[in-house]
């Protein structure tokens, strides 16, 4: 799925889109960062540093990444871990009241269409 891409992207701020995680590889391209294109129907845009209440919620939304799946290259995660998940995962999150804290400087702009930037301000670790 890996792909170059021709542009770099912006982050919500309209600025270049940050580096979100290596450790674990994250991203639609598995690139370290929340690039998206118009193939990402999930749209995995947003940075999010999970909690563990924010894990267990999203399994029973039916998306299980805690799990490791070795044999896709995927540890599962814990804890304190960046990745970029989908936007609109993270939007019934803020209404379940369960959402993590995420980064706005490695959150895609698109997520905007999904998540208003006030909401995602509430969450954000990184502005001053």
């Amino acid at each position: 799925m890996a792909k170059e891409l021709d542009t770099p992207q912006q982050n919500v701020f309209g600025e270049p889109l940050q580096l979100c995680s290596e450790k674990p590889l994250t991203g639609w391209f598995r690139d370290g960062c929340c690039n998206t294109d118009e193939n990402d129907r999930g749209q995995h845009t947003v940075c999010a540093k999970v909690s563990d209440e924010f894990l267990e919620w999203l399994k029973k939304d039916g998306n299980d990444l805690i799990t490791p799946h070795p044999q896709f290259g995927f540890p599962g995660l814990k804890e304190g871990d960046c990745w970029c998940v989908c936007a609109g995962s993270y939007a019934r999150a803020l209404e379940a009241g369960v959402a993590c804290k995420i980064y706005l400087s490695r959150t895609h702009i698109g997520t905007l269409n999904v998540v208003p930037m006030e909401k995602l301000k509430a969450h954000a670790l990184d502005l001053s």
